[in-house]
């Protein structure tokens, strides 16, 4: 069991959960309502597509030799041998199985959109190290994640929950997934040159770590000024002082550090900016 939480990678979950409750707390704020049940729902597929993703991800980088000894990270439950390659995609499978079954539910109260958003999905789960394409081996992991980790799953979930398309939900979608890709950016950076060495192009790879690192900081500024277009300037925003301050922090210690273990300590942090900002979003609504 132990392994299998390793290869879940629960300290990513956030990345599932906050878009889900961002989108709940905008619905309520746009619409003054919001349904408890459609966002267990949300937030059952949301959290088991998260972690098809990362099992997908431990299975597949094995295969292609990118797991190596000289890792940084957190130790890989395949890489390791805790837990062979099939079972590992096999899990993965299982977990889409349970995210479909909550994909159905959500589709039965809201229709096709559903699907539209659901399969694209369900495929990049894979998709995202695997396939023809593989996303992540393409120097394409933080469009992705400000995409689908963002955009889709916060406009997304305010459609299950109103039934209605809005420009704030888009806008918002565009500030978490900022937040949730500091992580992939991050994670890049402390791999880089493992991940040179196997032909896994990130962006880190790809741009060198000085363009990385502003890439960081644009994405860390974009999260914040967009919340001017959705909830103007009022008093309200030094909710989000604590996460503002805590982002500065993670960039300027990465710009100032090598890579390292401690970037798993950044990593945290940077999960950690994106629960307070969404708590700020819900104490903005609720107050």
């Amino acid at each position: 069991m132990k392994s299998y939480i390793l290869a879940a990678r629960p300290k990513t979950l956030p990345a599932a959960v906050v878009p889900v409750w961002v989108g709940c707390v905008l619905a309520d704020h746009l619409t003054g309502s919001w349904d408890l049940r459609l966002a267990v729902y949300t937030l059952m597929g949301a959290i088991w597509i998260q972690i098809a993703t990362n099992f997908f991800n431990d299975a597949i980088d094995h295969d292609k030799g990118a797991d190596t000894e000289a890792r940084l990270g957190p130790v890989r439950a395949t890489a390791s041998g805790q837990l062979s390659r099939n079972t590992v995609f096999g899990a993965a499978l299982v977990c889409l199985l349970l995210a479909s079954i909550f994909g159905y539910l959500l589709f039965a109260a809201r229709g096709w959109p559903v699907v539209a958003i659901g399969l694209p999905s369900l495929y990049l789960c894979y998709g995202y190290t695997g396939g023809p394409v593989p996303l992540a081996y393409r120097g394409l992991g933080e469009l992705f994640v400000i995409l689908f980790f963002g955009v889709v799953a916060v406009t997304g979930t305010v459609f299950i929950q109103t039934g209605t398309w809005f420009a704030e939900a888009v806008i918002t979608g565009v500030s978490i997934g900022c937040l949730s890709a500091m992580l992939i950016s991050i994670n890049n950076l402390r791999d880089v040159d493992e991940d040179r060495s196997n032909q896994k192009n990130t962006l880190a790879v790809k741009w060198g770590r000085r363009r990385a690192i502003n890439l960081l900081f644009l994405m860390w500024v974009a999260s914040y000024v967009a919340l001017v277009p959705v909830f103007g300037v009022q008093l309200q925003l030094l909710f989000f002082l604590p996460a503002l301050a805590l982002g500065a922090l993670i960039v300027r210690w990465i710009s100032r550090t090598a890579p390292g273990t401690i970037y798993n300590r950044f990593l945290a942090l940077s999960a950690l900016q994106l629960l307070l900002y969404a708590a700020a979003i819900h104490l903005m609504v609720a107050l």
